[in-house]
């Protein structure tokens, strides 16, 4: 082993004999009386590493956040008329009414296609909207909806699709 290399594990070997509690000046804390509580112990990771490791098996509470956007009830005309007059009208309403869906107003809309309701109140998940926008099926032409229109249009919905 060359100087450098040997001084250096000299170094960490006394500053990891020190770190182990080896002084002999330290004196023993006296126990605790009946009516005093004992000092418990800390444990310190001996290295980074360690440190890592610990926070790591920590659990982490993550709260939801406390906006009012969760509970408030979605509005069909002032939040989800505007996403389907500017992405769903024109084949569902003015230019044609595409596979019998007639999106320009509420009734319509809840009247379904010729295929039967493609809404479900309360249940997104099972409305046939919601597969077709979260497949990316429709809008088939044109600008698609962004992931915020979609899951406006999926929390209405949830919320029982009102005419609000």
């Amino acid at each position: 082993m060359n100087k450098p290399a040997l001084i250096v594990s000299a170094l960490l070997a006394t500053l990891i004999f020190a770190g182990c509690g080896g002084n002999a000046d330290q004196t023993t804390p006296e126990p605790a009386s009946a009516t005093e509580a004992a000092p418990q112990p800390t444990e310190i990771p001996a290295t980074e590493e360690a440190a890592t490791e610990a926070l790591a098996t920590e659990e982490t509470v993550v709260e939801a956040p406390a906006t009012d956007e969760v509970t408030s009830t979605i509005s069909y005309a002032a939040q989800i008329q505007p996403i389907f007059d500017n992405k769903c009208i024109k084949c569902h309403g003015i230019d044609s009414v595409k596979e019998g869906l007639d999106m320009r107003t509420y009734d319509a809309l809840m009247a379904g296609s010729h295929n039967g309701a493609v809404i479900v109140p309360g249940d997104a998940e099972n409305s046939v909207t919601v597969d077709l926008l979260v497949r990316g099926k429709m809008p088939k032409r044109g600008e698609k909806l962004t992931a915020e229109e979609t899951q406006l249009i999926i929390d209405w919905i949830n919320q029982g699709a009102q005419n609000n």
